[in-house]
């Protein structure tokens, strides 16, 4: 059974998606999933060819049909979200009186069960894309929510049971998992029930205070967590202070990556910087996933 490697991080903008792509360009036989379906980006890098293209539907959303609305008002008194509107004076004939706001429904379904008349819709909708693809590194999963979507959770479930279906399918060894950042629940989501967690923070008293938090979350779940401070050479007294709390948090540390303007140009050339460059900052990646290679057993 392939082992599952969850990289996270407690915001956006710390490099983790770069890690991910280079992890990608070193791992011999392994299924990619972006979980990062809120803002989803490592196929900027790897440039996926789509083999499969599903809709998602993670909810139901309200819709009133005007031919049976008698405009009595019953929805927009009930809706707690304030998601019924109405576009003018109220009357009888004015059957196109009130309308769901797609946006700020929030799906509960209330409006529908209390309508007197039957006259409001509640079907699912579709919140989002999940893809299936092929790119230079192997096979992938990946995701797009739409915009103001919920229910990003149930989309990063649905990309990681396809990322394992591939894996069982082709006797892959493991599934690399883009996770989202923070610790709320799409990262829920990407972590319960993997093997490894690499938590890449930066040295930051923000990346700090994160690391904790998210070392709270992993504990939790009782999933081995290692640590990636990246870009430490930024300040290296922070760096030292950081491995310290990883320490005590009994996380440990496997890798410190430097900055390097070689990590942008890569990515600008739709690139890992593994495939980019083979400068010292490579050589720390190179040598960060040997680390969880070694953890994952």
């Amino acid at each position: 059974m392939a082992k599952e490697l969850v990289v996270i991080s407690g915001k956006g903008g710390t490099g983790k998606t770069s890690l991910v792509a280079s992890f990608a360009s070193l791992a011999a036989r392994a299924v990619l999933a972006d979980c990062d379906v809120d803002a989803a980006d490592l196929y900027l890098i790897l440039e996926p060819k789509i083999l499969k293209r599903e809709k998602f539907s993670g909810g139901s959303r309200a819709r009133i049909l005007p031919e049976l609305c008698t405009a009595c008002g019953k929805c927009k008194e009930i809706c707690r979200f304030g998601a019924v509107l109405s576009d003018g004076a109220s009357s009888w004939e004015n059957q196109n009186f009130f309308r769901v706001d797609p946006v700020a429904c929030e799906g509960c379904g209330v409006c529908a069960y209390f309508c007197p008349e039957d006259a409001i819709e509640f079907a699912p909708a579709v919140n989002g894309e999940w893809f299936i693809s092929d790119t230079r590194c192997g096979p992938m999963v990946h995701a797009r929510l739409n915009p103001a979507a919920a229910n990003s959770g149930k989309l990063v479930s649905l990309v990681r049971a396809q990322a394992r279906k591939i894996s069982e399918e082709r006797n892959l060894d493991s599934v690399i998992i883009d996770g989202s950042p923070g610790i709320g629940c799409p990262v829920i989501a990407s972590i319960t029930g993997a093997d490894l967690v690499l938590v890449v923070t930066e040295p930051t008293l923000c990346g700090l205070h994160d690391l904790e938090r998210i070392r709270a979350l992993t504990r939790h779940f009782s999933i081995p967590t290692l640590v990636c401070i990246n870009k430490y050479d930024l300040n290296e007294d922070l760096a030292c202070r950081i491995e310290a709390v990883s320490t005590e948090l009994d996380m440990r540390v496997v890798g410190k990556v430097r900055y390097d303007e070689a990590v942008t140009k890569a990515q600008i050339m739709k690139a890992s910087v593994i495939e980019y460059t083979g400068s010292l900052v490579s050589l720390q990646i190179e040598s960060l996933w040997r680390q969880i290679v070694y953890s994952l057993g």
